[in-house]
């Protein structure tokens, strides 16, 4: 098993990148290809013991920046570390792809190199979203801003054989974001791709879900477009950290609080590891012709050991495969 790192990807690169590499090998014992700028990588791999790692340096002389114009930048600069990394899955060399750095870039390689599934009209990118329960499959969460009623179908489909393969989930309960529960709300996009999901036996539909069915744990698999999905994702995120934060700050300002707040650790602590994204790892692309992961930009080297992680999963649960056949159907 070979899995290729984009090095130069995410906003603390190269440094944290090639540090959760080196994790990932020695926890995981995968093998990676480390893609980028060759010098930068091999003054980062001089600071570890390397002995016994199966850690390959792949040059590659340009890379994406986070602020630039994605596709543009993939077709100018073809030797960027994303696609070159993103060409050792499709040559056989590498058996998934992992990057924290621009997702329309990934998004864009992604489709120039390993091009779409057959049938999959649109790709979606897909996150576990914690819930009360444990957490479920969130998709698209940001690479197809506007959708047809048929994406969504497709999305449903490939997000419910990702959480049989990957998820634990036997028979995953597909529910579909409206802004109410009943089978008439919600915009046009919502009722035309309910209308199409509740005649999918192979589907456990159960539904529109509003916000609070969400963090409920309602569904294990949950349809929305891109904005839709990207707005709600970053919400939650953005209310973790404001709840974390406001509870620091109020047991400092209470002295018998903090005694409490001290007693209390090791129970936030663990609901603090359920929100953190680092430890779900990142993203999955689903609907392109290989396995592509695309971890948060500010991760941290433990965001990118578990993307890592993730990305092995991936390509041990012939999770490409299971889904051509379900379109296929």
């Amino acid at each position: 098993m070979k899995i290729a790192l984009d090095a130069m990807g995410g906003d603390h690169a190269p440094e944290v990148t090639v540090a959760g590499a080196m994790d990932a090998a020695r926890d995981f014992g995968i093998g990676l290809y480390l893609v980028g700028k060759e010098a930068m990588l091999q003054e980062q791999l001089a600071r570890y013991d390397t002995t016994n790692l199966d850690l390959t340096v792949i040059p590659a002389t340009q890379e994406i920046a986070m602020w630039e114009h994605p596709a543009e930048a993939v077709r100018t600069r073809p030797d960027n570390s994303m696609s070159v990394a993103m060409r050792l899955v499709k040559e056989g060399r590498a058996d998934a792809f992992v990057t924290c750095g621009n997702t329309g870039g990934a998004l864009a390689a992604a489709l120039l190199t390993l091009g779409r599934l057959k049938g999959i009209k649109r790709p979606a990118l897909a996150t576990p979203f914690p819930h009360r329960q444990g957490y479920c499959l969130l998709l698209d969460i940001g690479a197809n801003a506007t959708c047809k009623p048929l994406y969504l179908q497709q999305f449903a489909i490939m997000g419910s054989v990702y959480a049989q393969a990957l998820l634990d989930r036997p028979r995953p309960r597909v529910a579909l974001v409206s802004n109410g529960e009943e089978a008439g709300k919600g915009n046009a996009l919502v009722q035309e791709t309910f209308a199409l999901l509740e005649q999918m036996p192979s589907l456990y539909f159960v539904g529109n879900v509003e916000g609070k069915e969400i963090f409920a744990g309602k569904a294990d698999v949950v349809v929305t477009d891109g904005f839709t999905g990207n707005v709600l994702l970053k919400t939650a995120e953005a209310v973790a950290s404001m709840l974390t934060d406001l509870v620091k700050k109020e047991a400092k300002q209470r002295p018998a609080a903090a005694v409490g707040l001290l007693l209390a650790k090791p129970a936030l602590e663990a609901v603090a590891a359920r929100l953190d994204y680092r430890e779900y790892g990142s993203a999955v692309l689903l609907g392109v012709d290989g396995i592509v992961m695309v971890g948060h930009g500010r991760s941290d080297s433990l965001g990118v050991r578990n993307a890592i992680r993730a990305a092995f999963r991936a390509a041990n649960s012939n999770v490409l495969k299971k889904i051509s056949n379900q379109i296929k159907i």
